[in-house]
């Protein structure tokens, strides 16, 4: 792969009906370590997605018929793939998202991951019951085309954990991909065009305006929406003209609550890495820290020798641990929220934004900030933590929850019986004890208030991919 600045024609095409075909228009994609555009690729028009959809209600009876092993081995083959691009596929997330080239790998590493999970799980007939009158089962179909619409910040992971749910329950997929981010997801396409049969997979983009042409479309049964919650409001008032199943993980404003038996030099690594990772653009990444009044103080202090000592620069370049914000939107709200800072709060850490190309800012710590600013009311979604001082643990908790939001909170304490005390009491579809961020392909996944609603991952995950039917039987004799 090129390492430059210029752009790069790479004629990479969607993938519709087992045929990689070009757009009718063109989608230019911006490198964030540069802000100059690095790649022109295939755009969508609303028939092509149209195209894509009817290609996949036409798949679907042959494909929700294909044995249960044969799917799972198909979703091992596309592991397969992703695993033996690994680099080409890293390297074109890092120039299209910004992430380190190492973040990149693991991205593609866990891709690969979820894929082969999901090949390994099994769908058996639940028996409810089973006695002298009546046997019944609960059986899980397929519920037919399945919409994924993917987000930007983990474009190739987000997209196969959704296909990868999708194809091993029996429906058939149309992805788009965020505008920002398609290449990789494109890429993806060539790699596996040849495994799976026309119409199982396709792979869409647009210029974020046809959303509403693929969400709306009368064939597709269910979408799979990972993004802020303003636009998963969107979706979900188009899902229901036709009552389509929808699963939506959206935005979140997840708080770390440390107690005051923490050791500061102890837990602030772990906090900046919780605050900091894929440069804080991560639904479930801490966003707001309350720290007690006896240890506000040294916690600020120690995550601020983390920050002024973290390397930032192209992620291209493996000597930088951040790279830059994703997209220019986000980057511009970002450094608004910075003014904001110094303004209402005491930046102790960060808070520039260094001088040339590119989207780039450093790690930011932010002391003092009130409760009703925007950097703790909302999402900030970058590399900006306010830390937040409290002296009464129940008022702390009672903050925590002052929110819209429901996605994840942490509790941070060398007590597990006093940590598990207050996690009892925040209200999140997640709350993690001395970590933050865990989840995997068996965890269940699900946000509380406007955060989402259903699951991803797991059993639970699985099921929303599919319609139950129960089949009762009596034992009597008719006659």
């Amino acid at each position: 792969m090129q390492n430059s600045s210029e752009a790069i024609e790479t004629g990479l095409k969607m993938l519709i009906n087992g045929e990689l075909v070009a757009g009718e228009r063109t989608l230019e994609v911006e490198d964030p370590a540069t802000g100059g555009v690095f790649a022109r690729v295939a755009c969508a028009s609303a028939s092509q997605i149209d195209a894509a959809v009817l290609a996949a209600a036409a798949a679907f009876p042959a494909w929700s018929a294909t044995p249960l092993a044969d799917r799972q081995a198909l979703l091992t083959a596309v592991a397969d793939r992703i695993d033996a691009a690994l680099e080409t596929l890293a390297t074109l997330i890092t120039r299209e998202q910004g992430k380190p080239l190492a973040d990149a790998r693991v991205e593609v590493g866990a891709t690969s991951y979820f894929l082969r999970h999901y090949a390994s799980v099994q769908f058996p007939v639940e028996v409810i019951e089973d006695s002298a009158q009546k046997r019944i089962e609960m059986h899980r179909d397929p519920l037919g085309v399945v919409a994924a619409i993917v987000p930007w910040n983990f474009p190739l992971l987000t997209a196969c954990n959704k296909l990868g749910a999708a194809l091993l329950t029996g429906n058939t997929v149309v992805v788009k991909p965020a505008a920002t981010t398609p290449v990789a997801t494109l890429h993806l396409g060539a790699l596996v065009r040849d495994l799976l049969p026309a119409g199982v997979l396709n792979i869409v983009t647009d210029q974020n305006d046809l959303g509403a042409v693929l969400t709306g479309h009368p064939q597709v049964r269910k979408i799979s929406f990972t993004g802020s919650t303003a636009t998963g409001s969107k979706v979900m008032a188009s899902a229901a003209t036709s009552l389509k199943r929808v699963t939506l993980e959206l935005g979140g404003n997840d708080s770390g609550i440390v107690l005051d038996d923490c050791d500061p030099q102890t837990v602030a690594p772990l906090l900046f890495n919780a605050a900091f990772m894929n440069c804080g653009q991560v639904c479930i990444a801490l966003k707001r820290l309350y720290v007690h009044d006896t240890q506000y103080a040294a916690v600020c202090a120690e995550l601020a020798k983390l920050a002024d000592a973290a390397s930032v620069g192209p992620g291209i370049e493996d000597a930088h641990r951040f790279g830059p914000v994703q997209n220019r939107t986000q980057y511009d709200k970002l450094k608004t929220l910075l003014v904001e800072a110094r303004e209402q709060g005491r930046v102790v850490a960060g808070g520039d934004t260094p001088a040339g190309p590119g989207y780039f800012i450093r790690p930011t710590i932010v002391a003092d900030m009130p409760d009703d600013s925007r950097l703790v009311s909302e999402e900030q979604f970058g590399p900006i933590l306010p830390v937040i001082r409290y002296s009464d643990l129940d008022d702390a908790i009672a903050r925590a929850n002052d929110t819209r939001y429901g996605l994840g909170n942490s509790v941070w304490s060398s007590s597990t019986e006093r940590a598990e005390r207050v996690a009892a009491r925040l209200d999140s579809g997640t709350v993690w004890i001395n970590q933050h961020g865990d989840f995997g392909p068996d965890i269940p996944f699900a946000g509380a208030k406007m955060s989402g609603i259903g699951v991803e991952m797991s059993a639970l995950g699985l099921h929303e991919f599919t319609q139950s039917r129960v089949i009762s039987r009596a034992k009597t004799t008719v006659v």
